[in-house]
């Protein structure tokens, strides 16, 4: 059965000095350039040799303090519209230009919309293969208050909200504020994802506004009731409270993750793979036994053993994004 990945920070691994063409073998002997998040989890070459069939691959910036000097290249200053948007296009010509060798179905996911210069400038991302898309990203962005915040959508937020729908692009919940989430909730009626976020209930956070990178019991609901999917996230922070600074998370700890959803949702249709695979992050930081996409089978094995039928294997594999992606 083939892999889909709703979160690979490709275009932003290049775009920090790795060769995504080289084996993640070859990088950490030292032989091919790392850049960024060393040991190194996932280039192209490693995708291709694992027989990935699709990812969601994203579109990355990050904003720094307005008073601050942006010292890497997918950085801008908070309230610079245009640096983050040429941040942005690097980016998404580096998809365009090494279409040849990305996994055949790939789709691009702006995961911070600062780099849309308004609404008008949306349909140039969506006609570049953009198919999902974040209102922002940690902190407080032009259309929206993300994780670190207590904030919502902003005016031009609830504007864009709508030429999103307009354009059929899905919208990513995974940095989203609760605020922010709510209101998107009451601004749309279509399919909401959460490309790569797990369990806040399981991560020491279930209160309201606590830990929000991570969905409540409610937003996991929420989500399976518009039909949409939420991606496993395997940063070991991300699914061990215990592995927050240093260590590696268990198999069992992602399988924790992923029956926990389907248990608040009855269903196994909402949960798949949404890895972060060097998202800010080395390999050593994935959980034991996975360090590539070649170990991922590791995962439909345990949820095998859980007594998962081949149908619900080959949704979490890709057929859940698939269905809410519409892609082939």
């Amino acid at each position: 059965m083939p892999w889909f990945d709703a979160h690979l920070d490709l275009a932003y691994l290049a775009q920090r000095g790795r060769d995504m063409h080289a084996t993640t073998h070859d990088i950490n002997a030292g032989r091919a350039p790392a850049g960024a998040h060393t040991p190194a989890g996932v280039t192209l070459a490693d995708l291709a040799s694992a027989g990935v069939a699709g990812a969601l691959g994203t579109i990355f910036t990050e904003a720094v303090p307005p008073s601050a000097t942006p010292l890497e290249p997918q950085q801008y200053r908070a309230g610079d519209w245009n640096a983050a948007r040429n941040a942005g296009l690097w980016q998404l010509h580096w998809y365009t230009q090494n279409a040849s060798k990305l996994p055949p179905n790939l789709g691009i996911l702006i995961e911070c919309a600062d780099v849309v210069a308004g609404v008008d400038d949306l349909p140039l991302w969506h006609g570049q293969g953009v198919v999902a898309l974040g209102l922002t990203w940690v902190g407080q962005g032009r259309y929206a208050g993300g994780n670190a915040t207590q904030t919502g959508l902003t005016t031009e937020g609830l504007e864009l909200v709508r030429h999103i729908d307009a354009l059929g692009i899905v919208h990513d919940a995974s940095h989203l504020s609760d605020a922010s989430f709510w209101q998107l909730c009451n601004a749309t009626t279509r399919a909401i994802i959460a490309t790569h976020s797990n369990c806040r209930s399981l991560l020491g956070g279930g209160a309201t506004g606590e830990n929000q990178r991570h969905l409540s019991d409610e937003q996991i609901r929420e989500i399976a009731r518009r039909d949409g999917v939420i991606g496993l996230n395997l940063f070991s922070a991300f699914l061990d409270p215990d592995k927050r600074h240093l260590g590696r998370a268990t198999i069992a700890d992602c399988t924790r993750h992923i029956e926990h959803v389907c248990t608040i949702t009855n269903s196994r249709r909402h949960v798949a793979l949404g890895s972060d695979t060097d998202g800010g992050f080395p390999a050593d930081r994935l959980p034991q036994g996975i360090n590539s996409p070649a170990d991922w089978h590791k995962l439909t094995e345990a949820l095998a053993a859980n007594g998962w039928s081949d149908a619900d294997l080959e949704g979490f594999q890709s057929a859940n994004w698939a269905r809410v992606l519409h892609l082939s």
